[in-house]
């Protein structure tokens, strides 16, 4: 049999690919992430196998994906794509080291589609045209001389909880304190909400905003401001 690492989207259930929903409504077995909407979870067919990844270490979520793709059609369905801090290289490598037929079906990733939700263009002609993307629950952990000096927009997945943190060391690091930031929590669903401050304030201005999170920093932050600014005026 088979197993699909299919992506589900950022969070919005109409942003998963036509591939990916083809899988799904087609698997005998589904192991999904606690973010997967309850709409997609529905579209499986009422008989699947429905394991919940929530709770398992990645060495148990691999465990199943080879002992269950031996026998069934299994879906491993995750929020996002599942190369892009998804673990879906980890997967894939159990199941190639298995001799598990598997396939990739990439999903839309919440490194743009979160701040297109909220208006942002991540690259922009004049403002930035490069994108760097990081892990942020470990800050201290990270390379904040090398961030600050990157040019462009970063992107900071998981970086909510010590955002504060973030800001300070890249403020220290030589980021200047005015540098545009936004925060969008829960994004692409109906419960997003997002907030804008330079980076020495952001971490105040964000108190309060829920999990999962999405941090974008630089000058596309302003852009963004500027569009909905002219969309107002135009209204």
């Amino acid at each position: 049999m088979s197993v699909a690492l299919v992506g589900a989207g950022p969070g919005d259930p109409e942003l998963i690919t036509v591939r990916g929903l083809a899988r799904l409504q087609a698997c005998e077995v589904l192991v999904h992430d606690r973010l997967a909407g309850k709409e997609l979870l529905a579209e499986a067919p009422a008989d699947a196998l429905r394991i919940p990844r929530e709770g398992l270490a990645q060495e148990e979520v691999n465990a199943l994906l080879v002992a269950h793709g031996r026998r069934r059609r299994v879906v491993r369905l995750k929020g996002g794509d599942p190369f892009v801090f998804g673990r879906g290289g980890e997967e894939a490598l159990a199941l190639a080291r298995a001799g598990i037929p598997f396939e990739v079906i990439p999903g839309v990733s919440s490194l743009s589609a979160v701040p297109a939700a909220a208006g942002i263009p991540v690259t922009h002609r004049g403002a930035s045209a490069a994108v760097t993307a990081f892990a942020a629950h470990d800050v201290d952990a990270l390379d904040t001389a090398a961030l600050a000096a990157v040019p462009g927009t970063l992107v900071a997945f998981m970086g909510l909880a010590g955002l504060s943190r973030l800001a300070e060391r890249l403020v220290v690091a030589g980021k200047p304190a005015s540098t545009p930031v936004a925060v969008v929590s829960a994004g692409t669903t109906d419960g997003q909400r997002s907030v804008t401050a330079p980076l020495g304030a952001i971490g105040r201005v964000a108190a309060g905003l829920e999990t999962p999170a999405l941090v974008v920093v630089g000058e596309v932050v302003a852009v963004g401001e500027a569009i909905a600014t002219a969309a107002e005026a135009a209204a």
